[in-house]
């Protein structure tokens, strides 16, 4: 589950994941984490469509190679959420959240009773194949499943304070991009007011004693982030990271042309 993954977020250092949608393959998971210095992969559902396989697949990579899993995806639905988790994966990310009230039905949807009323089964690989006591299954699911609120949303941003507050939210990861463009900003991550919004999702997680993330620009907005507290840094994506190495080859071989 996302054991390791909340564990490093408790010891307060700076954590590093990578993303993988277009490209969400096993080799790719088990490259990433052979190559050293991440924690977890998060797979992108929501833009990528992945399916169920795919998601079993990289996870059973990812624990393979040491890594933690989230999956990013949209929430509109308990089995959404809960697939995803009995697929293996050890947490997930709620895209597209616009208020605390859709926040606290992610966290009833992945979360067993006393937290939640996730959908009972035990049969999935979180229950090794229904091998763990269900009482035992469902306590450790509640303790270990990691839960991230996407502010991607002006509502969200409204919201920050109490979507923060929320029991078991683990991190507020930020999407700049969609931020700005909720609030009629397209493309300008720099904007004053972009700004403004992530200084007030630091402070909120701040006062709650939670974590925040986002995926930066390039390294002065990660620096930036960081300062303001940031300990969750999304660097790199499957598509950049392919486009960035084949262009490192044509520039190193330039002059054998």
């Amino acid at each position: 589950m996302g054991k390791r993954l909340k564990a490093a977020l408790a010891q307060d250092r700076l954590v590093r994941v990578f993303c993988l949608g277009q490209l969400c393959h096993p080799k790719y998971v088990e490259i990433i984490g052979q190559h050293g210095g991440y924690d977890a992969v998060w797979l992108d559902q929501e833009h990528a469509g992945l399916s169920s396989e795919q998601i079993e697949l990289a996870c059973l990579a990812a624990r393979a190679v040491g890594l933690d899993t989230f999956v990013r995806l949209a929430p509109t639905d308990y089995a959404t959420v809960m697939r995803s988790l009995e697929a293996g994966a050890g947490g997930i990310m709620a895209a597209q959240v616009k208020s605390v009230q859709e926040a606290e039905n992610v966290l009833q949807w992945a979360k067993f009773h006393p937290r939640g009323m996730r959908g009972v089964n035990g049969s999935g690989v979180d229950g090794r194949y229904g091998t763990v006591p269900m009482p035992e299954y469902m306590k450790r699911a509640n303790e270990e499943t990691f839960i991230a609120i996407q502010i991607e949303h002006i509502g969200a941003v409204e919201d920050v304070e109490k979507i923060a507050a929320l029991q078991e939210v683990d991190v507020l990861f930020v999407g700049p991009a969609d931020l700005g463009q909720s609030m009629g900003i397209v493309g300008d991550w720099e904007h004053p007011k972009v700004w403004q919004s992530i200084e007030r999702v630091a402070k909120a997680a701040k006062a709650n004693g939670i974590h925040w993330a986002i995926l930066p620009r390039n390294v002065a907005y990660a620096k930036r982030c960081v300062d303001l507290g940031c300990k969750m840094l999304s660097v790199g994506i499957d598509v950049w990271a392919l486009q960035r190495g084949l262009k490192a080859f044509l520039t190193e071989f330039e002059a054998a042309q």
